[in-house]
């Protein structure tokens, strides 16, 4: 069904540096312009972020720091944008909560006045969540089409989990292997040091991926502020977290003794 539109509905996608929406910068942006009439325009960019790009980010969409290189700064295309996006509403997979408040940033950096107030803000992503709910009950019907009687209690609930993960088993045969090993690494979220994702690996080194030191080899942090480790062990962070500081604070004290 084609779209009815009183004005033209600019779709648009950011690939980034990170998910730190103050922090992390645009690495591409493109933007699918569709106007009342049907016609579509296209424009799209690769953007150098002025920053590094992680390599755990490079993984996951593909560009690296050799491909911003000679791109331009967001500030050298930010008037372009702004008025290719400027009589617009606007849409996005997840848009809301991600693509826009980055755009926005880049375009607050850039000294762009870029207004939402007066424009319609259409989550394709909200749109799925709504409609086809992803929770465990809908995981059963969909799965093993039945209907989940006495969804959380806690045993009906880790019974249903084991049902639709071996329904999944036989229904994505050709993709998942019947081996944990295999599920272990398929259901990885990132290669994470801690469960709070606070640090990852980075070619095996530990990194932090939060705060003021995010992006830094964590051992790099504990030479040039060692009080750092002591603030995190004083503050309420997970045991998970300082058990795993701990760890390596005390691999770097027995390397550098």
């Amino acid at each position: 069904m084609e779209l009815k539109l009183t004005r033209p509905l600019a779709i648009l996608d950011l690939e980034t540096t990170g998910t730190n929406l103050a922090k992390d910068r645009i690495v591409e942006i493109a933007v699918l312009k569709v106007m009342p009439d049907g016609n579509m325009h296209e424009k799209e960019s690769i953007i150098n972020p002025q920053m590094p790009i992680p390599a755990q980010v490079s993984a996951i969409h593909g560009i690296t720091d050799n491909d911003v290189k000679d791109a331009p700064t967001f500030d050298q295309v930010a008037k372009a944008f702004y008025l290719f996006l400027n009589d617009c509403d606007l849409a996005g997979f997840n848009s809301i909560r991600f693509d826009l408040p980055i755009l926005m940033e880049e375009f607050h950096r850039a000294g762009v006045t870029f207004d939402l107030s007066n424009r319609r803000l259409v989550d394709v992503q909200r749109i799925f969540h709504l409609m086809e709910p992803r929770n465990l009950s809908a995981a059963y019907k969909f799965y093993c089409a039945k209907d989940l009687e006495d969804a959380h209690s806690a045993m009906v609930d880790v019974k249903a989990t084991y049902e639709v993960l071996k329904s999944q088993l036989d229904r994505y045969a050709g993709s998942l292997k019947n081996d944990i090993d295999f599920l272990h690494e398929f259901t990885k979220d990132g290669d994470y040091v801690d469960l709070g994702k606070r640090m990852y690996y980075e070619n095996g080194v530990e990194v932090f991926n939060f705060g003021k030191h995010k992006g830094k080899v964590v051992t790099d942090v504990f030479k040039t502020e060692p009080s750092y480790y002591d603030w995190i062990m004083k503050s309420e962070f997970p045991t998970d977290f300082k058990e795993k500081i701990k760890g390596i604070k005390e691999r770097f004290r027995k390397q550098t003794t």
